[in-house]
């Protein structure tokens, strides 16, 4: 084994550094936000609409248990499923349209 540094292992003790200022406070690092819709708005969008749950999954391609367990927060939507609920959200038709239903 060797005793010599190289720049992995320097590159890897800084990082290690930057972690452990920034979970003591003492800096900031660049975060994003992803929206996560609350369950709240997942039912009030589908209430919104009028639809069952059975009818709204239908209407949009979802599985009806998937939008239970949204709705019950018992799980979150992925990506792509925040993706379509964000369409469904401002444009209910484009999504019917486009599943050509």
């Amino acid at each position: 084994m060797t005793t010599r540094r190289t720049d992995v292992s320097r590159e890897v003790e800084a990082a290690l550094d930057e972690v452990l200022a920034h979970v003591r406070g003492v800096t900031p690092l660049p975060c994003r936000i992803v929206d996560d819709p609350a369950a709240e708005h997942i039912v009030a969008l589908r209430k919104r609409l009028k639809l069952s749950r059975q009818k709204f999954a239908d209407s949009f391609g979802l599985d009806v248990r998937a939008v239970q367990e949204w709705e019950q927060g018992r799980r979150v939507p992925d990506r792509a499923a925040r993706v379509l609920l964000t369409v469904i959200d401002r444009d209910p038709e484009a999504v019917v349209r486009a599943l050509g239903k």
